[in-house]
């Protein structure tokens, strides 16, 4: 297992006394294709501990369409299995952290993409994998520890899915804004990228197949927001300096290191507008060192030391072109939909597992989203969590949820000629 520790973070909400006894703690959990998230918050809302994991089911898919298929193929219970044990992991590391008992938690929420949530349960997997594609529970699941043993004697709360393809996760964001204006855009980046624009009555959601990119999933240096990730990246003369977290000596590159990283050699002119990696032949600068032959393909080698070479290779390069491509080209199918310009566009909300914040500067480099919104843009580090935080500590929260959830207008992005359209003209930089 490999369960990466995060440091308290304040809550951006202002502390609620909810249905909690003083002594008593909640578990929030993002049920990610690619990242398990989880933190634990006191009576008041503020955050004890923070911490994630891999999710292992990747040993059956890296996606969630190939686990599905698993599942159908009667998979089903192994990718229970494999990822309620390391549910409980997660949790017993939340525990150990805060000081606190099993005992102790009240409330436990949890929030994942449609499919993730079947896989939790074991549940059917058919009316997702075939048309109409729809989820077979749209209502909140109170789970007990019978059902659903993470080493806690609470009942565990999980998100309705909106449709087959928008999760709890996404409503899990929503829930973390304070407050809306028509205009306002929520972005989560992960595998399953989920898009949600507020039009003033309603959100209008989407959801669009990114791969796991935004994650460094199947990067060629690719890795979690640990010590040793390379989370920024600055082009400075003829040198790429990097951001290392804690500070030492380079191991990978998380999600926020890609995103930077094709930035800037994007600027400093080793890849073309199309994403291809030039050949050290046709770049004239110094920095044609950092061009590598990679089995008969140009690659960048960003960092190198006595015994370490991280590489970005075409491959690598493609995979954050496909991710990035199917954001732009789903938020201006919503933007179309909706007929709202992207000069109304109010405030962007990006969040995911990227590992640290994005600069204005790299999201225009790598054309993540219409130039216009740039400026407009905030990175939550984990939106997901942060609503979960927020129902969690809130008097009335089914009625909150109720209440969101009815304002929710899924919109269908996958086969349709303007996603496709939009899509292809996105895939360039």
């Amino acid at each position: 297992m490999n369960i990466l520790d995060q440091p308290p973070a304040p809550s951006p909400h202002s502390p609620v006394s909810g249905p909690l006894s003083p002594a008593s703690a909640s578990i929030a959990i993002d049920l990610g294709t690619t990242t398990l998230a989880g933190s634990i918050i006191d009576s008041s809302g503020a955050v004890l501990a923070t911490a994630k994991t891999l999710n292992p089911q990747q040993e059956l898919g890296v996606d969630i369409l190939t686990r599905l298929n698993a599942a159908l193929n009667g998979q089903g219970k192994k990718l229970q299995d494999l990822l309620v044990e390391q549910l409980r992991q997660l949790v017993a590391r939340l525990l150990d952290i805060a000081g606190r008992l099993p005992e102790d938690v009240a409330g436990i929420a949890v929030a994942g993409n449609p499919g993730m949530s079947c896989l939790l349960r074991n549940a059917p997997v058919d009316a997702l994998l075939f048309p109409p594609h729809k989820p077979p529970c749209k209502k909140r699941l109170r789970i007990s520890p019978a059902e659903i043993d993470i080493g806690l004697s609470a009942r565990m709360e999980l998100l309705p899915p909106v449709s087959g393809f928008v999760g709890g996760d996404l409503v899990a964001c929503l829930l973390a804004i304070a407050d809306q204006k028509p205009g306002t855009l929520m972005i989560d980046l992960g595998t399953n990228a989920e898009i949600a624009l507020w039009d003033g009555q309603r959100w209008l959601v989407a959801s669009a197949a990114a791969g796991p990119a935004f994650e460094a999933g199947h990067i060629s240096a690719g890795m979690l927001h640990s010590a040793g990730a390379v989370t920024g990246v600055c082009l400075a003369g003829d040198r790429l300096e990097l951001t290392v977290a804690g500070g030492g000596q380079a191991r990978g590159l998380c999600g926020s290191g890609l995103v930077a990283l094709v930035g800037e050699v994007r600027r400093g002119g080793l890849i073309d507008a199309s994403g291809r990696i030039l050949s050290a032949d046709e770049v004239e600068t110094n920095l044609r060192r950092y061009l590598v032959d990679k089995d008969g393909h140009s690659a960048i080698c960003f960092y190198r030391d006595v015994s370490t070479e991280l590489l970005l290779t075409q491959e690598d390069l493609r995979s954050l072109q496909l991710a990035k491509a199917a954001v732009h080209a789903g938020v201006c199918v919503l933007l179309e939909k909706t007929g709202i310009p992207v000069a109304a566009v109010e405030r962007v909300c990006l969040t995911g597992a990227l590992g640290t914040s994005l600069r204005p500067d790299a999201l225009k480099r790598v054309a993540l989203l219409p130039e216009p919104m740039l400026d407009k843009t905030s990175f939550m580090a984990n939106a997901v969590l942060t609503g979960l935080q927020a129902y969690l500590t809130v008097h009335d929260r089914q009625r909150r949820l109720d209440d969101l959830v009815k304002t929710l207008q899924p919109f269908p992005l996958s086969g349709t000629p303007a996603f496709e359209k939009h899509f292809f003209d996105c895939l360039g930089f």
